[in-house]
């Protein structure tokens, strides 16, 4: 899931225009101000903002959130933010504008959290994220304190993690390589808050099981191409290495990375590629050729947009406060389960 920003700068901008918003930590809807947000008796109108929107997870997201709506009579609106950190503030006031009386949002740079979060306060707007953190008092989710993250429906990062750096210890033990001659590349947008959770987990779960590689930290922008070139760069930096671990924050990196290595000459079983995401993964495995993606972690869009968009309406219809974390579950898939496990390739 992939993720260009606008950088530092904006945060700096955010805070010298005082749109920096202030949160109470009473436990109550503090993302929008406790018992702001008033119940609809009639039909609720969401919009729904998506970083990355022509992404296929985002895409499948979009058709889970469309589905759920239509089943609880939701007047929804989607909007493809792209990576465009303006477009998300503009779109966010829009919608308050236009009256919606909730906006969940996949922000493409998190350092618009505080305005996002000042603007629905001030239109009275139920405010979710999925799949990324905001937070209501500064730029970097990282640095927030729980009571002021806005609630999120998504995926457990350190537990994605986890499962990726597990998978890729053990097809590491089972090619049977040594450390000398091994490096692991991981991939990832290192000013994202998830993408860090996912990276900083597969590396100490592969660390507890084949310790004394060495992992190699490639910054990107999260998608193929430039996961391709960073990889490629990084290849050339490391002479003689003959087996390589790929690792990312979603699939984009890994299939970047896997790409790089093929194109400078890396036969598929001398790679170790464990995705996240599984809808890259898959094309691979689709076809007759080998492939360095090994294995991915399935996250189902989907079952994201639905899970929002039921999440939003109790809050809205029903005045259920909305958790912290709302999760959805995870399967890891290969090129032998991956169409029984449901994977949509396209």
């Amino acid at each position: 899931m992939n993720r260009s920003t606008t950088g530092r700068a904006a945060a700096g901008l955010l805070l010298t225009l005082g749109l920096t918003a202030t949160a109470c930590s009473n436990g109550q809807d503090t993302t929008t101000g406790a018992g702001s947000v008033a119940p609809v008796s009639g039909k609720i109108s969401i919009t729904y903002l998506q970083k990355q929107g022509d992404q296929e997870y985002f895409v499948g997201e979009a058709a889970g959130a469309k589905a759920k709506a239509a089943e609880l009579g939701i007047d929804l609106k989607v909007v493809n933010l792209g990576n465009d950190a303006n477009k998300t503030v503009s779109e966010v006031q829009a919608a308050a504008a236009q009256k919606a009386n909730g906006v969940i949002i996949v922000v493409p740079d998190p350092a618009v959290g505080p305005q996002v979060v000042q603007t629905a306060r001030d239109a009275k707007i139920a405010l979710l994220t999925s799949d990324d953190q905001i937070c209501a008092t500064g730029p970097d989710p990282a640095l927030c304190a729980k009571g002021d993250l806005v609630p999120r429906v998504g995926f457990s990062g350190a537990q994605m993690g986890t499962e990726v750096g597990k998978r890729a210890a053990a097809e590491y033990q089972k090619a049977g390589w040594t450390s000398a001659d091994t490096r692991v590349i991981s991939a990832s947008k290192q000013d994202v808050t998830v993408c860090g959770d996912r990276v900083k987990a597969a590396r100490e779960a592969f660390g507890a099981v084949a310790p004394g590689v060495q992992t190699l930290d490639v910054a990107t922008d999260n998608t193929p191409t430039g996961a391709q070139d960073k990889v490629a760069a990084t290849i050339t930096a490391n002479p003689g290495i003959k087996h390589w671990v790929v690792w990312g924050c979603n699939d984009e990196n890994v299939h970047g990375g896997v790409t790089a290595l093929q194109n400078a000459g890396v036969s598929a079983d001398n790679v170790v590629g464990v995705g996240i995401g599984a809808y890259l993964a898959c094309k691979d495995w689709s076809g007759s050729k080998p492939s360095g993606m090994k294995a991915a972690l399935f996250i189902n869009g989907r079952d994201v947009g639905a899970l929002a968009v039921q999440t939003l309406f109790d809050r809205l219809k029903n005045s259920k406060e909305m958790p912290a974390e709302t999760l959805a579950k995870t399967t890891m898939v290969d090129a032998a389960s991956w169409k029984s496990a449901g994977v949509t390739c396209s």
